[in-house]
């Protein structure tokens, strides 16, 4: 089963998107300019081999739920994602707000 809805944070909306997959779920918060997923998310395939394309992204580890990784810290960012100021153990929340559009 896969949900997407609309998720407000203040005042700008991102896109929540929960996959349910055997044995796990996918989680993903996403805008027009970069997103924070779940463990599933693989930061160095991001930043190695497709480093030409410029992902802001970020990964946060131990959450089921859209809740738990909006109130998660960063685990691993890409090096795109620094340049608009996040770091690796900024609240997702946070880091969301600095791509809010």
């Amino acid at each position: 089963m896969m949900e997407v809805n609309p998720l407000k944070i203040e005042d700008h909306t991102f896109v929540a998107i929960t996959v349910k997959l055997p044995y796990t779920t996918l989680l993903v918060i996403t805008n027009d300019v970069g997103y924070v997923m779940c463990g599933a998310l693989d930061v160095d395939l991001l930043n190695e081999k497709l480093s030409d394309r410029p992902v802001v992204a970020g990964r946060a580890i131990g959450v089921r739920t859209i809740d738990d990784l909006l109130g998660a810290k960063l685990e691993k960012i890409t090096d795109t994602a620094r340049d608009y100021g996040w770091k690796e153990d900024m609240e997702v929340k946070k880091a969301l707000l600095l791509i809010a559009e």
